[in-house]
């Protein structure tokens, strides 16, 4: 299946299960910025690798693609972190490559402040959920991973900076 195809089945089918995941009254369409998500990432620094990722997996135009999508955005840093070759073997394996990017995308809009004092799940784009825990003063994801810089808005989304990359289980 082309992943553009695949991207906007999955948004449109986890955008009508949002409710499943960890609010029901997320606002449903984003806050407009001036840049679409791949517009930003290009432009900041700190994303470099991601952009390097989504341009391999070939993702851009799904990214960039109007909507109201939610993206976890893994650091440079982040992506240092990983085990060694283990970044190698992703942009080497574009299906995996693929899989771990999308389990970063939601397909539903959830800015900071519909985060916040929740406790729950997110669905993905590759169709797992990830888990936050957001009763503190930060959000968590998955236990470990936290959101550095929140609320980085798109014309098509949210962005949220975290410090790890996600693995899908």
């Amino acid at each position: 299946m082309d992943r553009r195809k695949f991207l906007t089945t999955s948004a449109l089918g986890l955008a009508a299960t949002a409710t499943t995941g960890l609010m029901s009254t997320v606002p449903a369409r984003a806050v407009t910025g001036t840049s679409n998500i791949v517009e930003l990432a290009v432009a900041t620094p700190q994303l470099s690798t991601l952009v390097t990722a989504v341009q391999a997996a070939g993702l851009v135009d799904a990214l960039a693609a109007p909507g109201s999508l939610t993206v976890f955005a893994p650091t440079n840093d982040a992506f240092a972190a990983l085990p060694h070759g283990v970044l190698d073997g992703l942009l080497a394996d574009t299906a995996a490559l693929t899989s771990v990017l999308t389990y970063h995308v939601s397909g539903s809009y959830y800015p900071a402040e519909a985060l916040l004092g929740q406790h729950g799940r997110v669905p993905t784009l590759q169709g797992g959920f990830i888990n936050v825990n957001a009763t503190g003063s930060a959000v968590h994801l998955n236990g470990n991973t936290r959101v550095t810089t929140p609320n980085v808005f798109a014309s098509n989304g949210v962005v949220h900076l975290i410090d790890r990359v996600l693995l899908p289980h």
